[in-house]
């Protein structure tokens, strides 16, 4: 009898030990995320509404000269932006997006959709400085817009298929003495040749639906680019050196000191 209570004790003492081990383990991992965001998020985020507010937490390379405000509800801009370390403020740009007008360039296109979306938001910013951007994808001279089906999604990645295309991204930054900067950035991209099997497994995924070409380089997407020539970030929705360069020129962004 005295050694099945010993053998029963023993069990619970190690089953007790092993809670504790778990607890501690469970404890310290909880205590090392860190999160990427820190600040405000107000209740139009929660509500799903597409106004957004979010601070970046200043642990990047650059530091900014007040806030800035990213009118762009794009994650992937986001993200940009918050790997540099700035701080910013997200207010996404409400302007419709007209179809390019009679003999209008891609590059002049995607300044005027930037600019466009851009004063959308600056109205309401008047002292802060507001940077908005539009990505078009470009065929031969053809603007591609975003796949309204899976239908069209096959028809936009089978024209790519074994092409080059230019994806061009027009950014568009006006400043709080009221300067305004428009440029555009293109960038050559080589795709792989890919049958209609892998392009409607790539469909199924849902990723293609709100991207312009159909695809995402910086997603499952990447497995049908074969090259980049240019900047990367520019296909991922914003030319970040570029970017940089004119917020740093400006006084808006400086280098982190120590």
């Amino acid at each position: 009898m005295k050694q099945k209570l010993c053998h029963h004790w023993n069990i619970l003492f190690c089953l007790n030990k092993y809670t504790e081990y778990f607890r501690d383990k469970i404890s310290q991992l909880q205590n090392d995320k860190k999160p990427s965001f820190v600040g405000r998020i107000d209740s139009s985020m929660i509500m799903g509404e597409e106004r957004h507010t979010m601070i970046k937490k200043n642990t990047g390379p650059f530091s900014t000269n007040g806030t800035i405000i990213l009118a762009s509800g794009s994650p992937r801009r986001r993200e940009l932006l918050a790997d540099l370390g700035l701080d910013f403020e997200v207010h996404p740009s409400k302007a419709e997006e007209p179809a390019p007008l009679s003999g209008e360039g891609a590059e002049e296109y995607a300044k005027r959709m930037a600019e466009m979306k851009t004063m959308d938001v600056a109205k309401h910013f008047i002292d802060k400085t507001v940077l908005g951007a539009d990505t078009i994808v470009v065929l031969d001279g053809h603007i591609m817009g975003k796949p309204a089906d899976d239908a069209e999604a096959l028809k936009m990645l089978s024209s790519l298929s074994g092409k080059t295309h230019q994806v061009i991204t027009g950014f568009c930054i006006i400043l709080p003495n009221g300067e305004t900067i428009v440029q555009a950035v293109s960038t050559d991209v080589d795709m792989r040749t890919s049958g209609k099997t892998a392009l409607k497994s790539y469909i199924a995924t849902g990723e293609p639906m709100d991207k312009a070409g159909a695809y995402a380089i910086q997603g499952i997407g990447k497995i049908l680019v074969l090259r980049v020539r240019g900047s990367y970030t520019n296909v991922v929705g914003l030319p970040v050196t570029r970017v940089l360069d004119e917020l740093i020129e400006a006084g808006i962004v400086a280098t982190r000191e120590k």
